[in-house]
């Protein structure tokens, strides 16, 4: 166990290819693979989150 409540994207596809993104940790935002839940979390500052999305809109 990871201590991360990992969750899909409403917007994930039929085949799973995928991020799942952990939200509920205080400062932290952990990303992994959807296909891998097992392998690596990347770990990003929740500012650094907050960023990135922001780029994407």
């Amino acid at each position: 166990m990871n201590g991360f409540d990992f969750v899909k994207s409403s917007h994930s596809n039929t085949s799973g290819e995928c991020v799942e993104v952990a939200l509920g940790t205080p400062q932290v935002v952990a990303v992994r693979d959807s296909k891998d839940p097992d392998g690596p979390i990347l770990r990003l500052a929740a500012a650094t989150w907050a960023e990135f999305t922001a780029s994407l809109g």
